[in-house]
């Protein structure tokens, strides 16, 4: 049995990612490559990047979508491991319903671990904690750009730094798509740890196009403890369905006048 001053320690640093990032993602779908634009400024891709998720917000109604959560423990004379899968469904502005689907491991995982990592999540989508996670000039600073050749147009990639020690925002470097100006991928760390007897988190999240909107594919974030141990969780999202747009009803509203 692990020491209960452990009971949220080694994950809930690591759920930061999926429930602080606005969305973005690497995408082997997405459509052929239109060369970015030439000498943007860093001010201009953030600009841009800003505009672009705002305008994606809005038009993303609902959609929903299946997760799995995978935890690896280790250390402390314990090996644990855990699965949940739960499917999630999104309704405008900051609605998620989660019903799983199954759990197996152990129960002390999934019950102090796992599923607390998904009332944190229903819990940041309150207007105000949402507000203080979004990726703009708000709450980041932007501190420096350089360009990459990629195949997949994640061409842009930003420095960020939070400008408050939000537990739910992170440090680390954005991959910017050239054309959607959406986030590819993140390689992070928590602004804020959240706890002391965590050395270190490393978070790494990936996005991908799904009808116009970039929803996360995967999640990993590993944990090292100050006292020995490590953590290993990993989300992966399938099936996404994205049941309602309103720039798709708009424009259809539009064409039959």
């Amino acid at each position: 049995m692990i020491d209960r001053r452990y009971t949220h320690f080694f994950c809930i640093a690591a759920f930061i990612a999926p429930i602080a990032l606005s969305p973005g993602g690497a995408s082997a779908q997405a459509p052929a490559k239109i060369p970015a634009e030439p000498q943007l400024t860093l001010s201009q891709v953030v600009e841009r990047l800003v505009q672009k998720n705002a305008e994606r917000a809005t038009n993303l109604e609902t959609y929903r979508g299946k997760r799995i959560y995978k935890l690896d423990y280790g250390g402390l004379s314990n090996t644990l491991r855990a699965e949940i899968i739960v499917e999630m469904t999104y309704n405008a502005p900051g609605n998620k319903e989660f019903t799983i689907l199954s759990e197996s491991g152990s129960k002390w995982i999934v019950k102090r671990v796992l599923k607390r990592l998904i009332e944190t999540e229903k819990e940041a989508q309150e207007s105000a904690v949402r507000a203080s996670v979004e990726l703009n000039t708000q709450n980041y600073e932007f501190t420096s750009m350089e360009q990459q050749t990629n195949t997949d147009g994640c061409t842009y990639v930003l420095a960020v730094r939070p400008k408050v020690q939000n537990k739910y925002l992170y440090r680390g470097r954005i991959w910017v798509h050239d054309r959607d100006f959406a986030v590819c991928r993140i390689e992070a760390e928590p602004a804020k740890n959240p706890s002391i007897w965590i050395s270190k988190t490393e978070i790494h999240q990936n996005y991908q196009n799904f009808e116009g909107f970039w929803l996360p594919v995967e999640n990993q974030s590993v944990s090292s403890l100050r006292f020995g141990g490590r953590s290993n969780l990993k989300i992966t999202y399938q099936d996404y369905e994205i049941n309602a747009m309103k720039l798709l009803k708009d424009n259809s509203a539009s064409a039959a006048h």
